[in-house]
């Protein structure tokens, strides 16, 4: 039997993400998205809060915008998702 583990964390602000991400990723490997996996292979997505109401934009335009900028980055950055 496979078991396949990951965790999502909500973060506030770019501190937040910016310290999980280099914490979590010592040893481990950094992907795309917000997903990195830990020293362990444990999969976490670090994501700040701001981006479900900047994909959920009653401008479909701009959520596309927001969307195309997150799947280029590896850790996500709020200023760049939000002027995207």
């Amino acid at each position: 039997m496979v078991v396949y583990l990951s965790f999502f964390v909500d973060c506030k602000t770019q501190e937040e993400v910016d310290v999980l991400w280099e914490k979590l990723s010592i040893d481990g490997e950094k992907q795309q998205c917000g997903w990195l996996k830990d020293k362990f292979g444990i999969s976490w997505q670090i994501v700040p809060s701001v981006l479900g109401e900047l994909l959920s934009d009653p401008d479909s335009e701009k959520a596309n915008r927001v969307l195309n900028a997150m799947l280029q980055m590896s850790k996500l950055d709020i200023e760049g998702l939000r002027h995207a």
